[in-house]
């Protein structure tokens, strides 16, 4: 009796879920999937423009929309119930989530550049990596092993493509001045987006944009420190690093 219960084979394990069970199952991470993926669409669709520019431009708000609700949801995700207090607002702002839902309200309706959407396309096409994964592993084990390449492939190109993201939020700020001054832009831009970049360069999770400051700033050094450099060029160098280091928000 004892032996026939030794050789009694092992329950067989639980069936796996489907696809469409892990997606219904992950209603909030769903969402946030399929706008990151629209994010992606609409962002090609901008940059490629095969449809012509006026259809450019509408994929241009529309991949900005579309991270603006990608980050209002996570930031519900990441954030207590609301309160209307001077705290709240301070955790909000601590988000990246925040930062890029202010990102996508300031650029909106402004003159639509391909600069400003990189970063909104990467970021989604980086933060769907995941989860996407997920999905393929509940199709199943080996299913599309072309996408799984390319995803494998963004996930270890990912620092780099962090650094590129934060290159493009620095020089979009003085993009935003010629915007300006060419009468592409409002007045009130510049102004905001700065305080965006400030949020960027405080940013706890992501130390790419402080960190791409202190590189550019010791390349600059180095090369004005050249015997070639003409002396007027160099003072005008330091003068605009020390301008921008006095932007810097402090106690970071």
């Amino acid at each position: 009796m004892a032996d026939a219960e030794q050789r009694s084979p092992p329950p067989p394990p639980p069936p796996q879920a489907g696809p469409v069970q892990f997606l219904l199952a992950n209603k909030l991470e769903t969402a946030m999937w399929l706008s990151r993926l629209f994010t992606v669409y609409c962002s090609i669709m901008f940059i490629l423009p095969i449809m012509g520019a006026y259809a450019a431009s509408n994929f241009y708000q529309r991949a900005l929309l579309a991270n603006a609700l990608t980050s209002a949801l996570r930031l519900h995700q990441r954030l207590p119930r609301f309160q209307l207090s001077r705290a709240f607002l301070a955790q909000a702002l601590q988000e990246d989530s925040c930062h890029y839902l202010l990102y996508s309200l300031i650029l909106v309706n402004s003159y639509p550049i391909t600069m400003s959407i990189f970063p909104i396309f990467l970021f989604s096409l980086l933060h769907a990596t995941t989860y996407t994964t997920k999905v393929l592993d509940a199709v199943g084990p080996n299913s599309l092993m072309i996408v799984r390449n390319f995803l494998s492939k963004l996930t270890a190109n990912q620092q780099n493509i962090l650094k590129f993201i934060a290159c493009n939020e620095i020089f979009l700020m003085p993009a935003t001045v010629f915007m300006l001054f060419s009468g592409q832009g409002s007045i009130l831009q510049p102004f905001i987006y700065y305080r965006f970049l400030t949020l960027r360069y405080s940013s706890r999770r992501n130390p790419y944009c402080r960190t791409l400051f202190t590189e550019l700033r010791m390349l600059l050094e180095h090369l004005i420190m050249k015997p070639i450099c003409p002396p007027f060029f160099r003072r005008m160098c330091l003068n605009s690093i020390a301008f921008v280091s006095r932007l810097a928000p402090t106690g970071v």
